[in-house]
Parts: structure tokens; sequence; C-alpha cells
């Protein structure tokens, strides 16, 4: 695979062209990530909004009819939906895990399983999050195993 980088011209958008014989799943992935990380989820906490990267939260949890997004160490609130977030996030490393919750599992440090067919994902900021069995097969799909 050849790699070109052009430096656009002044007043010039940024641009990426894909050339390729075959489009596979790795592909599809790499294209996702790059159109989902160039768009930041807008969060509220304490009145504030905030522009968050999709690259610094670890997930999304759906709680008493809110969503709320993790980081490492902070919380906030967004005002879109979990199936919002989850079209939003498709074929990236976001995975849906449970009904209330989507983990980035790029911030997975580890991931075992638990009672009645349920994995547990510890995350990188010591955080855990139950997968529920419903969405295990997919995970399994998604990690290769």
């Amino acid at each position: 695979m050849k790699i070109t980088i052009i430096e656009p011209g002044e007043g010039e958008e940024d641009e990426i062209i894909v050339r390729c014989r075959h489009m596979d799943q790795k592909l599809l992935r790499l294209i996702c990530a790059i159109k989902a990380g160039q768009e930041k989820i807008t969060a509220l906490q304490n009145g504030n909004y905030f522009q968050v990267p999709p690259e610094e939260i670890y997930y999304f949890e759906a709680v008493d009819s809110k969503v709320f997004l993790y980081l490492e160490k902070e919380v906030y609130e967004t005002k879109r939906k979990l199936y919002e977030l989850e079209d939003m996030f498709q074929g990236t490393d976001f995975f849906r895990a449970s009904k209330s919750c989507i983990v980035n599992l790029a911030k997975v440090k580890s991931l075992s399983p638990a009672f009645n067919g349920r994995f547990e994902a510890l995350m990188r900021n010591g955080e855990r999050v139950i997968i529920s069995r419903q969405y295990v097969p997919m995970l399994k799909q998604k990690l290769g195993l």
C-alpha cells in the first residue's frame, strides 16, 4: 500500500482520496474512523457546553432517559440518543455492549467472562462495564475471536 500526502493550497479544502482494487472491512473501518474522528460530540456539564473528541470517550450510558458520556475522569451529558450514537460510530471502535451502553473498545484494558454468558470490560481508567450476553457474539466477531 502506498500513502501519499499532499498539502492543499491556500483556500483549498482538505480531501482524502482512496484508490483501491478491493474495498475490504479493514479499509471501511479506517474510513469510518476518519469520518467519526472529525465529528465532535456536543456535551453538557454544569450548564456549559463542550465539544468532546470521540477518541477521548470511554463509553456512553443511558440512565433515566438521559445519555451520558464518560471520559477518563469527567462525565458529560449529551442530547443524542444511544441509537443515534451507534449509527454515528458504526464501523469504528465503538461497540453496543448492552441496551443502555456503548463502549469504546480502544479504551478497554481487558475483557473477562462474567456470570450467565456476559463479559466484563475493564476500562483503562479502572471502571468496569458489563457486556450483556446478547451482544457477546458480536463482540467476539468484532475482535476476531
